[in-house]
């Protein structure tokens, strides 16, 4: 019955989804943070066309906010720069194209083997005559959605769980199992102290980043406190460089709450701001704290939405600091639907007392799942 349900094809996954916002290559790092926050999204994906010349049309890569702090945390000058720059120099499988009629199985597959984002060919009912691009920087909001004549979507590690969860009981009895039991809890954990300077979790969030997790927040004993998590970071604009460059981890994580930073933190970045000089930093925090301009409603601030809110403006149900945790005789079905509940793509594992354990993630649970067929050769066709 398994092998049957992962014969399935990806398309039935995509119905409803719609189709991808995008940025070409040669955009700059600028226009992809007036993209993301034009568009609300977690990410958009960059192609290697512009539609003005005749080339095959590929996605080559994705940026969200996360990338953009890696990288103007390290460069001078850095929102000019090109957005190659934040792409890796060479294809290390992170974006996969597949057709629309690839199994289910070869998608988590893919997913298995690095892929955090699959590309499929989506089918468009209407066939709506869109417009070629004028502004190339402006490809996420005014342009064309189509590449190769077809409009595209992509698929990832919560898209395929979320499918899993619909049809679990063709994969009875393993659900029912606890995840200590499975073997799926990885001690790997990446951990930061609650009173650590958050600049120093920098390379942390960047590889938990790469691995779809977060980073622990905890305190001397282990004990879990919250978490920096690279989803809640990229619900931020630009201005959250500045409280990652100045604020301790804990104090991060009270800056990532839903409702948006204490004014006392804020005041807080910008006096740190000032004592070290870091004046560009400073004037990106006024333009973004000014009283007098957020009394007034422009047109402007109609179209990026309310993000003079302390760099939380681009509301996301994933945007929080609270860690989602779980416990070791918990079955897998739970855990299952609690990471779904929270927009997650892992859960940390605690004892009683809150002490760190480990984590579980998708990628685990997806591998967990796939064992059930056995040998990646075998047909399930």
């Amino acid at each position: 019955m398994a092998r049957k349900f992962l014969a399935t094809e990806v398309s039935d996954l995509c119905v409803g989804k719609p189709p991808l916002r995008w940025l070409p290559a040669t955009a700059t790092v600028a226009d992809a943070v007036a993209a993301l926050k034009r568009s609300g999204d977690i990410n958009v994906s960059v192609w290697n066309c512009n539609h003005h010349d005749v080339v095959l049309c590929r996605c080559i890569g994705k940026i969200c906010m996360v990338d953009v702090i890696d990288y103007v945390c390290k460069e001078d000058n850095p929102f000019e720069s090109s957005l190659l720059d934040l792409l890796p120099k060479v294809d290390d499988g992170r974006i996969k194209h597949l057709e629309a009629n690839s199994s289910l199985l070869e998608a988590i597959d893919s997913i298995l083997e690095g892929a955090q984002n699959l590309v499929i060919p989506i089918k468009t009912y209407n066939q709506r005559q869109q417009h070629l691009i004028t502004n190339p920087s402006l490809g996420t909001t005014t342009s064309t959605t189509l590449h190769n004549g077809k409009e595209y979507c992509w698929l990832n590690r919560e898209d395929i769980i979320r499918f899993i969860l619909n049809s679990i009981n063709v994969f009875s009895p393993i659900p029912t199992f606890t995840i200590e039991s499975l073997n799926i809890i990885s001690n790997e954990t990446l951990t930061v102290h609650y009173d650590d300077p958050a600049y120093s979790a920098l390379p942390l969030i960047t590889h938990s980043h790469l691995n779809q997790t977060s980073v622990a927040v905890v305190n001397q004993d282990n004990t879990l406190i919250g978490e920096i998590s690279p989803f809640a970071l990229s619900c931020c604009d630009e201005t959250i460089i500045a409280a990652i460059t100045t604020l301790s981890a804990g104090d991060l994580m009270a800056y990532l709450d839903y409702s948006g930073p204490p004014e006392d933190l804020v005041h807080l970045v910008k006096m740190r701001l000032q004592e070290r000089n870091l004046t560009g930093m400073m004037d990106m925090m006024d333009d973004y704290y000014n009283p007098s301009s957020s009394s007034s409603s422009s047109s402007s601030d109609e179209e990026f939405g309310a993000w003079k809110n302390g760099g939380m403006g681009r509301s996301y149900p994933g945007r929080r600091s609270e860690a989602i945790v779980c416990n070791p005789w918990n079955t897998l079905m739970a855990v299952m639907v609690q990471m779904i509940a929270h927009r997650v793509s892992y859960a940390w594992v605690v004892k009683e007392d809150y002490g760190l354990v480990g984590i579980v993630t998708f990628t685990e649970i997806l591998r967990q799942f796939r064992s059930t067929v056995g040998s990646s050769n075998t047909k399930v066709r």
